[in-house]
């Protein structure tokens, strides 16, 4: 069994379906195996931020019932960098000390970090200068990090988005019209491209790939000789307009945020073609709900992974899927490795082939 040993762990960034699989998975291994004791971290750094640090005993029987619970039990954030925390009088203050000494606090041996690329870089970099010590679990609906094929939250982001499709066939026939689904993608297009695939869209807009008005209306021209009276387009969030320009809305906080590409394809769609359009915006919804099967599965994995490496005082990794199986890899090897879709891969010569523009 070994020293027994008290850990942490935290979900930080957006949230997604199948982090409390991964957490579930995490106490499973460190209480039921080696007899460890687990502390969830409430609202991910912040929790650390608190004197005395917010956190809640995590016990088998508190958290069986989590695996097909969407969200995450701990809470998570993605407002307020630590070394650049927006204060209450406007200005920004390296809180990263305060963290380090919640972590101590709590008598932590190590910890474990479920979050994205940008997530696991500010763990990781508060890890190095409180020489504490960290495991990574890579997360993102945006399937992006480096390294791993899968992260958690992706899959059941792409099936979320492949049903939209699925019934947005039937009301495009009907009323003969060209329907455009936005779907969320930070810089990369994997929710859009796959989606788009397994949904049967006849046009795929992703970040990675450059495309033109013309080309794209003269395919749905295309569609209509063809006696095909409706389009489904699927565009990821992050796609540029046909000038270069980047598409964003500002909320009411004068926050800026991705977003309207949809709209803005619209607009010049009917005018280019006279076709009536539609946009729905899939936004969160994406993020929320039952986590798919691989989603579990890869999080159930991930998260006994996590507890091993700790067992073996294997720090500063971050687990991932490569190969049909867990791997460990160093995180700043595994972040350094921005994942986008590749212009010249499978999915993409896939949609080529089945006839789908996707750019030029």
């Amino acid at each position: 069994m070994g020293e027994h040993k008290r850990i942490g762990i935290l979900t930080s960034g957006g949230d997604c379906a199948g982090l409390n699989a991964a957490i579930r998975a995490v106490v499973h291994r460190a209480v039921g195996t080696y007899g460890w004791e687990v502390l969830g971290i409430r609202q991910a750094t912040q929790g650390l931020m608190h004197h005395p640090p917010k956190v809640m005993p995590l016990s088998i029987d508190k958290i069986d019932s989590l695996l097909t619970a969407g969200g995450t039990v701990l809470g998570t954030t993605n407002e307020g960098n630590p070394f650049a925390f927006p204060m209450p009088d406007g200005t920004v203050s390296d809180r990263s000390s305060e963290i380090i000494a919640g972590y101590h606090e709590l008598g932590l041996d190590a910890m474990i970090g479920i979050g994205g690329d940008g997530s696991l870089a500010i763990l990781r970099k508060i890890a190095q200068q409180g020489n504490l010590n960290l495991v990574g679990i890579p997360k993102t609906i945006d399937n992006d990090v480096g390294i791993t094929e899968h992260s958690i939250g992706c899959d059941t982001a792409v099936n979320i988005a492949t049903e939209a499709i699925d019934r947005l066939h039937f009301t495009a026939a009907s009323h003969s019209r060209v329907m455009i689904l936005e779907v969320m993608g930070r810089d990369a297009g994997h929710i859009a491209i796959s989606a788009g695939i397994a949904g049967g869209a006849d046009v795929i807009l992703i970040p990675e790939i450059p495309y033109t008005l013309d080309n794209l209306c003269q395919k749905l021209f295309e569609r209509q000789d063809r006696g095909k009276n409706y389009s489904l387009i699927v565009v990821s969030e992050a796609v540029r307009t046909d000038t270069g320009e980047t598409v964003t809305r500002t909320n009411r906080l004068g926050q800026c945020r991705l977003g309207g590409i949809g709209d803005y394809l619209a607009d010049r769609i009917s005018a280019c073609t006279g076709a009536e359009t539609r946009v729905i915006v899939l936004g969160h919804i994406q993020r929320g709900g039952t986590p798919s099967p691989l989603d579990r599965l890869v999080a159930s994995a991930f998260g006994v992974a996590a507890v091993d490496l700790i067992a073996d005082g294997k720090y500063d990794h971050m687990v991932g899927w490569q190969n049909r199986q867990v791997v460990s890899v160093p995180i700043g090897e595994a972040i350094a490795q921005y994942r986008a879709v590749d212009p010249n891969g499978t999915l993409v010569k896939t949609a080529r082939g089945l006839g789908i523009y996707l750019g030029d």
